[in-house]
């Protein structure tokens, strides 16, 4: 019998809008659905959902999204997720945890291994082995291994969520949002509260899944280029093995509040400075299933807020109460919701940031939001609908995540991916001079009584109190322990150390399904480039398919700047955009970029030249237009590259205090990165230059300008005015197209005129020297976590480059560095980076508890490599690098990358010749590696940014071996 038979086809329609056939399904015996999208996307995707509400901050949905990945009926070993992350070709592999569902979406364009992928997330998801010391592993447990020594917590997620609140940012969504929702799940911390997650048991956690991750609970999709008859086999096999039980209830409604509602909050930070509050207003709005009514619900939002030049964006900027605005809005939740306000502000001024933000919106209510901003709105926002942009993430995930917006709460998920008809109708409506915008703007938001202020205040002594309570905590469940109890805690302390440590019988972890060598292509993935000079400029063209937009990269040498001039490179990347220009203000500009283009802004493109110790540098404008607007397109890029307003004061003010406040809100969640960068800065000119102008290095550099703007704005201007004369030069450029042959054939008249229009000179590079000699740091900042790096430069210590260094970094990242830093140690994660061009080779830790004890980790990887090699961890290895090597792109990006490479020397040789070595790499290439990372271990050295308590108690203990700077 068909498979189909086991399933009742709801409805059947071709969507235009993601380029699919849609089939709607209900499996007849337990009730799940499915949403089949049927299109020739080679990036295939497979996800599950299950609606999982919370009735507390226990973080028990966030627990059973790692426990479910930790082994399961057909496939019981400790950790298939991360055999799949060893061995396969994916897109994309992970799970989320949201406010009220879980999902688990995968994605590969290699056929077999997306079944593969499919299979171990099916047998997961729906038979986990959910075993008690996976729950202590995964959510949390009482660690001791001697009678005198102090009880401890860990935890996995137990430690992820210390540091998500260590994150001031993170707090804050968690207390806006909870403002909103006190009466229903939305109220909870779905990721979990640290200091509320050791109530959860784990019998409660094992009914939570019995309860929710049933089939009749679930929304499925597959969508791409598959079989969609096997789809329905494959998901009948699993489905078919339950009956029918009760889908979740519905999500409690929120009642409406009667009036609006101030709360007041703090969170745990070290600086004494007055303006470091944040402070929100914040809307429940009640759900639509009408699609035009949403579509007009997001041009509110992105007209009011969508850009830096946006009224009530820039009435909050130019109020000079803030560092930075802060805004988002969720449509995905049964009552969505809508936050604004501004972080870096003193807590007096709350009332200043309520009141002009409802008088704002109250002015535009009554006199309305000029075209030029709706049209430039609804230009950007069609552009991105048309282009379907989502970058490296499968566009196969969107569309679910976009489906189960309606989906979850019973709505129709083929409806939600619609937008063509609505869209129409909407700017017809806005077209005809009718006040739609306003009249949301008064609904939604001035008339809307469920509103909250939410002030969330810095809190010096937070955090001290905190560890003072967990750690009176610990001591009474300590004190109320008999003998007994502390010698079962010690006992199971070693049993689920002896359990992380065991490995996984050989024969269960054949049952992995994988892939061969022989799967796999031996020649690498190449662009079609056509190099010649227009108007003398170095010009690439990449003939590919783009669905009709022209893709623009020009791209400036940065050899030509002055070492001091560098740090101030960021800032005059951004006021290319946002100072305005000779012709228009700032405003003006940012609509005229709105109602014309896909958008117009300024990167970096900083990477190591091959065999090399200099950097390939260059600052890109990258910019995407139709081809009937590429004209206006040059015409607005040699606008802001020769008449920028560099002596913009007030904006420049406003951009440095907003790029200071984000730098500060990202040192919590992307820790481990700005440890990187600051470990590197030492090794190759690139990783150098990376650190003064992403790294710690330009925070610091940001404070001192931001007291330079008021002392000596004459200087500030004058750098500014001296990087654009010795940037801006054709003589340096390089330009990068990436279009149809249609659409290149006219628009290269269009480009020799603007290059011939750009300035001229000759090329002067600039000595920048060499970098610094390597230091132990010690960042600190309020965290109660750490991240912790340590590296050196391979070729410094006489490594020369291979591909199977690469294969021997993927294998300890998902062996050694997941089972000691994050398994044993309750790290969020462990992780090594090599960078075979530069040499660079580093071993990280993300939201760490240790210290010391994960530097150890990463000196005994050496001896790690030394023990005997299985042939499966040989072959898994080499497919998961080869995956790493080809990732997914879309047009605009294959275009970019081989740009990339044109620049930095990498040619299609060089890649050909290390995917070899990656192919060919045996057990001795695993064994001389341990030699390569001895070195590391001896003469390496460290950067660790986290809490000030563990960088000084690592120094006491080892002698005061790091330099201690206080970040934050």
């Amino acid at each position: 019998m068909s498979a189909a038979a086991a399933f009742d086809l709801i409805a059947e329609e071709n969507v235009a809008e993601v380029n699919a056939l849609a089939r709607y399904y209900r499996h007849k015996k337990t009730g799940a659905e499915l949403l089949s999208l049927i299109n020739d996307d080679e990036n295939k995707v497979f996800g599950i959902s299950f609606a999982t509400p919370p009735e507390n901050s226990t973080g028990i949905a966030h627990i059973l999204e790692h426990s479910v990945l930790c082994g399961s009926e057909k496939f019981p070993v400790k950790k298939p997720f991360v055999e799949m992350l060893k061995g396969s070709l994916h897109t994309f592999l992970n799970a989320m945890t949201f406010p009220d569902k879980t999902v688990y979406p995968v994605a590969s364009q290699n056929l077999a291994d997306f079944y593969n992928l499919t299979e171990v997330y099916l047998d997961a998801v729906l038979f986990p082995l959910l075993s008690r010391e996976t729950f202590l592993q995964e959510g949390w447990h009482y660690e001791l291994e001697d009678p005198n020594a102090p009880l401890i917590y860990k935890g996995v997620v137990f430690n992820e969520m210390k540091g998500g609140y260590s994150s001031p940012d993170q707090v804050f969504r968690v207390y806006a949002q909870g403002s909103l929702f006190p009466e229903t799940t939305y109220g909870h911390s779905s990721g979990g509260d640290p200091r509320v997650m050791p109530e959860l048991t784990f019998e409660d956690f094992s009914n939570f899944h019995k309860r929710y991750y049933h089939p009749s609970n679930a929304q499925i999709i597959f969508y791409g280029d598959d079989d969609p008859e096997k789809r329905l086999e494959i998901l009948d096999a699993y489905l078919s093995r339950f009956e029918k039980s009760q889908p979740a209830e519905p999500i409690a409604r929120q009642p409406q509040f009667d009036a609006p509602r101030r709360v007041e909050k703090t969170y745990p930070a070290d600086d004494t400075n007055a303006r470091n509050a944040f402070v929100s207003v914040n809307w429940m709005l009640e759900r639509t299933e009408d699609t035009e009514d949403n579509l007009a619900r997001t041009l509110m939002y992105l007209a009011l807020l969508g850009n830096s030049a946006a009224p009530l964006y820039k009435a909050l900027t130019e109020s000079g109460l803030g560092e930075a605005v802060i805004s988002s809005t969720s449509s995905s939740y049964n009552q969505p919701w809508l936050y604004m306000g501004m972080r870096g502000v003193d807590a007096k001024d709350a009332d200043k940031i309520e009141n002009l933000i409802l008088d704002t919106l109250r002015t535009l209510a009554k006199d309305g939001i000029d075209r030029e901003t709706i049209e430039a709105t609804v230009n950007t926002f069609e552009f991105q609908l048309r282009e379907k942009n989502t970058g490296g993430y499968p566009r196969g995930i969107m569309y679910f995540f976009s489906a189960l917006g309606d989906w979850l709460y019973g709505g129709d998920p083929i409806k939600a991916l619609k937008y063509e008809e609505a869209l129409a109708s909407l700017k017809q409506r806005l077209d005809s001079g009718e006040k739609l915008l306003e009249a949301l703007i008064s609904d939604l938001l001035l008339d809307n009584s469920h509103r909250t202020t939410l002030v969330l205040k810095a809190d010096k002594d937070q955090s001290a109190r905190e560890t003072a309570a967990e750690r009176a905590k610990l001591d009474a469940a300590r004190s109320a322990m008999s003998d007994d109890d502390v010698s079962e805690i010690i006992d199971t302390t070693k049993r689920l150390k002896a359990l992380q440590n065991a490995p996984d019988k050989p024969e269960d972890l054949a049952k992995i399904p994988t892939l061969t060598l022989e799967d796999l292509d031996r020649n690498i993935t190449t662009v079609p480039t056509e190099e010649q000079a227009i108007s003398g400029v170095r010009t690439l063209y990449h003939p590919l398919a783009t669905n009709g937009i022209v893709y623009l990269d020009l791209a400036f040498d940065l050899k030509t700047l002055p070492r001091d001039l560098l740090p101030y490179l960021p800032l005059f990347s951004r006021a290319l955009t946002q100072t305005g220009t000779a012709k228009e203000d700032f405003v003006a500009l940012s609509q005229h970029i709105g109602r014309v283009t896909g958008g117009i802004g300024a990167t970096r493109l900083i990477a190591p030249i091959l065999e090399s110790e200099e950097a390939a540098a260059h600052l890109v404008i990258r910019a995407k237009a139709t081809p009937d607007k590429t004209g206006d397109m040059l015409s607005i890029i040699e606008d802001i590259l020769t008449s920028a307003r560099l002596d913009n004061r007030d904006r420049i003010r406003q951009i440095v205090g907003e790029d200071k406040a984000r730098f500060e809100a990202s040192l919590v969640p992307a820790g481990h990165q700005y440890a990187f960068s600051r470990l590197r800065a030492s090794f190759h000119q690139a990783d150098w230059l990376n650190e003064e102008l992403g790294g710690i290095t330009q925070l610091f550099f940001l404070r001192t300008l931001a007291e330079k703007i008021d002392n000596d704005w004459e200087g500030v201007v004058q750098a500014l005015e001296d990087i654009r004369s010795h940037l801006i030069n054709a003589t340096s450029a390089t330009v990068n197209v990436t279009t149809d042959r249609a659409e290149w054939a006219s628009f290269t008249g269009e480009l020799e005129a603007f290059l011939s229009a750009l300035p001229r000179k000759p090329v002067v590079s600039q000595d920048w020297g060499k970098p610094s000699p390597s230091v132990n740091e010690g960042l600190t900042i309020p965290a109660q976590v750490n991240y912790v790096a340590k590296g050196a430069n391979l070729k410094a210590l006489g490594h020369e480059p291979s591909g199977a260094l690469s294969v021997v970094t993927k294998y300890l990242g998902t062996s050694y560095l997941w089972d000691k830093i994050r398994v044993e140690g309750g790290a969020y994660g462990g992780f090594a980076r090599y960078e075979p061009v530069s040499g660079s080779y580093a071993f990280g830790s993300y939201r760490d508890p240790n210290l010391l004890a994960s530097l150890d980790v990463y000196d005994k990887a050496a001896d790690y490599l030394r023990n005997e090699l299985s042939e499966a961890d040989r072959v898994r290895s080499i497919i998961g690098t080869i995956g790493d090597m080809d990732p997914y792109q879309l047009p605009d990006a294959k275009g970019y990358s081989a740009f990339a490479r044109a620049l930095t020397g990498v040619s299609d040789g060089y890649r050909q010749e290390r995917r070899e070595q990656v192919l060919n790499t045996t057990k001795s290439d695993f064994k001389a590696a341990a030699d390569v990372l001895a070195a590391v271990a001896r003469q390496g050295h460290v950067v660790v940014i986290g809490s000030p308590e563990a960088i000084e108690g690592a120094n006491r203990e080892r002698n005061g071996f790091m330099n201690v700077t206080k970040v934050l």
